[in-house]
């Protein structure tokens, strides 16, 4: 793609995520929405691929019926309350459409079953602004809601959280595997927002850093299926040797960073009195665990054969920028200690 055609829709892209994270009013943040579904279109298909094309078109006409039922709800509100005000979203008839179109966009189960035959399509460094900066508008609203005991959202929140696990079990494509995981992951973002929505957006940081450096990990070493995985180690063996700590923090297992929100979520739950939710949510994080396993058992405990030439790539001078990834791999395993310090900083107390 032309560099000046890229700089323009990714700039494109931030001013709609921009425009949302400002907006108070529904029709200014449906238009940002809108601005930043247009903009990612056309870095979907650039490829040209058949795969791409059938990705990008689902995932228009997927974004255009959430953003045309935001629109509705947002009217319906104004209708009835007279407000166009995000936080003044009062009644439960529009705010219950907003939160099902709203868990649309983002992927959330049982609306979730576009995202991971989407993320398939395209190339990796797509699927990583796919998992991640998409992520942060519709977000952004949910943070906004004034939510007064909305048992839909633990419902979606827990089926996200069953179905991200459960779906990640049989599949031998990396992205499939990255877009379940993504969906596991909003489900325990989803199970807090009216609870504590600091500790929501601790857990999307967390996941974005933690996914960062996933995709990238598999962009540097060209992973897109488990069976090339086996081969990586010869391209990159530092990398690989630090994969499986990156997706054993995708778990959540300590002592890595991605342990951090989901142990602040479990002590949260319980002291709302919701200790079967939080146990529930704490076994179906183990159906994740096994599938991030079967990657780390593929990437960095088999040798699969080669010949000697093929056993030399990592020896040789490398042109593949890896400032970031060094970063986001750091955070990824690191983070854990500084919990005291960011606990008081979020105010989750």
């Amino acid at each position: 793609m032309n560099p000046y055609i890229l700089s323009i829709l990714l700039s494109t892209l931030g001013l709609g995520t921009t425009i949302t994270f400002a907006s108070t009013n529904w029709m200014f943040a449906w238009m940002g929405l809108e601005i930043n579904t247009l903009a990612i279109l056309p870095l979907m298909a650039q490829s040209h691929h058949p795969r791409a094309v059938e990705a990008t078109t689902k995932y228009f006409l997927t974004q255009a019926t959430a953003a045309a039922t935001i629109l509705f709800a947002s009217t319906t509100n104004a209708w009835l309350t007279g407000q166009w005000d995000i936080s003044l979203m009062t009644h439960p008839v529009p705010t219950t459409i907003i939160i099902l179109a709203l868990s649309l966009k983002l992927g959330l189960a049982p609306l979730h079953t576009w995202l991971p035959e989407v993320l398939q399509g395209l190339d990796l460094t797509t699927g990583l602004i796919m998992s991640t900066w998409q992520k942060l508008a519709p977000l952004s609203l949910l943070l906004q809601i004034p939510f007064n005991n909305q048992p839909i959202l633990i419902m979606l929140a827990l089926a996200s959280t069953l179905v991200g696990g459960w779906g990640g079990l049989n599949q031998t494509q990396t992205r499939k595997i990255l877009a379940y995981s993504s969906i596991a992951h909003l489900g325990w973002m989803m199970l807090i927002v009216q609870f504590v929505p600091s500790l929501t957006l601790l857990a999307l940081i967390t996941y974005i850093i933690m996914t960062s450096a996933a995709f990238l990990t598999l962009k540097n070493t060209d992973s897109k299926n488990i069976n090339s995985l086996a081969t990586a180690w010869a391209n990159a063996p530092a990398l690989t040797a630090l994969f499986p700590l990156i997706l054993l923090s995708l778990g959540g297992l300590p002592p890595l960073t991605g342990f951090m929100p989901k142990w602040l979520i479990l002590q949260e739950l319980t002291k709302q009195g919701l200790p079967a939710i939080a146990t529930f949510a704490a076994l179906t994080a183990l159906l994740s665990l096994y599938f991030y396993l079967r990657l780390s058992y593929a990437m960095a405990l088999t040798i699969s054969p080669n010949n000697t030439a093929g056993l030399t790539p990592w020896r040789l001078t490398t042109t593949k920028g890896t400032a970031l990834l060094s970063v986001s791999v750091a955070l990824t395993l690191f983070l854990l200690p500084l919990t005291p310090a960011i606990v008081p900083l979020l105010a989750l107390n």
